[in-house]
């Protein structure tokens, strides 16, 4: 049996953890990303102007950690989108749209009761490594 390979993936262009976990841990060619709030990376604080610019910092964050994998958007085939509020749902998925432009990844939305640092939106991501745009899926 072979050993499992584990990797820890981090950058600091992406929020540092605010507890105990990291930024994403790449399993084999798996990618298990952290959700990731609208933090901005050098102050980590939140950034102003409500839900649409936080989900759109959070994927700009998520985007970091990808690339720190050798990976972009392309390579996420699961996301799930935690809302603070449910009628946001629209509103942050025109800001997905942006980021997740075909072969769209599968995806559950919840609304939840609260997110760290009082954020309104949180996104956490399964990525392969293995994938490529050209993969065809």
């Amino acid at each position: 049996m072979s050993a499992l390979i584990k990797k820890v993936i981090s950058t600091s262009r992406a929020p540092s953890a605010i507890g105990a976990y990291s930024q994403a841990i790449l399993v084999d060619k798996t990618m298990y990303i952290s959700g990731q709030i609208g933090m901005e990376p050098s102050s980590g604080q939140l950034v102003s102007g409500g839900v649409v610019a936080e989900a759109n910092q959070a994927l700009i964050n998520m985007g970091e950690i990808l690339k720190a994998a050798g990976c972009d958007y392309t390579n996420v085939v699961k996301a799930t989108v935690l809302l603070a509020d449910i009628n946001d749902f629209n509103a942050v998925n025109e800001v997905y749209k942006q980021y997740f432009k075909s072969n769209f990844p599968a995806r559950a939305a919840y609304q939840v009761a609260a997110l760290p640092k009082g954020a309104r939106v949180e996104i956490e991501a399964i990525a392969v490594a293995a994938l490529s745009m050209t993969s065809g899926l």
